[in-house]
């Protein structure tokens, strides 16, 4: 089992950079929700790039200190495959983009879930993994359940979702942050 002190001092910021790509999403999304299906498609990409790109850094970094850090490379490795696939197939429809969005925010779902187990006990952080994990879940949800839903609709969706998921990620940084700082 983790603990806090095998827990690497530069995790929290990565986090952290990780919640800040979600928000900005996020907020873009809100802001701008007029935006085509090509200039979503290309900031979903964009995010979707860097979360995975992130997440495989630290899966990778984290490798000889967490148990299941193959987990996270998965959700990272499906993060960059998604951000691809929406950056070299910009004409793919609105329906083939939302189920790839949904199936995505699935596995994250899942995998946050399963984070949660793993970490219980561990810095009490398993509150974040699971809302997040539902979160993540009740998106993929309702996105294929709803492919007629409008995309004004779809954009709020996405946009609320990436900044919910963002301020997790930043209150995680912080649960490791401040309890890495008072050992």
């Amino acid at each position: 089992m983790m603990t806090g002190y095998q827990i690497s001092r530069h995790a929290w910021w990565i986090l952290a950079v990780r919640g800040v790509a979600a928000i900005l999403f996020g907020l873009a999304a809100l802001i701008w929700p007029h935006l085509t299906l090509l200039v979503l498609i290309y900031l979903f990409g964009a995010y979707a790039l860097v979360d995975g790109l992130v997440a495989v850094a630290v899966a990778v970094q984290e490798r000889n200190v967490v148990g299941h850090w193959w987990i996270l490379l998965i959700e990272g490795l499906a993060g960059i495959l998604a951000g691809l696939v929406a950056f070299f197939w910009p004409g793919i429809t609105a329906l083939v983009l939302l189920a790839l969005i949904a199936a995505w925010a699935i596995l994250t779902g899942v995998i946050e879930i399963g984070a949660a187990v793993s970490f219980r006990r561990a810095l009490g952080l398993e509150w974040t993994l699971i809302v997040g994990g539902i979160v993540s879940i009740l998106l993929g949800i309702v996105l294929a359940l709803s492919p007629a839903a409008g995309l004004l609709a779809l954009v709020w969706l996405i946009g609320l979702y990436a900044i919910v998921f963002g301020v997790l990620l930043l209150i995680r940084a912080w649960q490791f942050h401040a309890a890495l700082s008072s050992w």
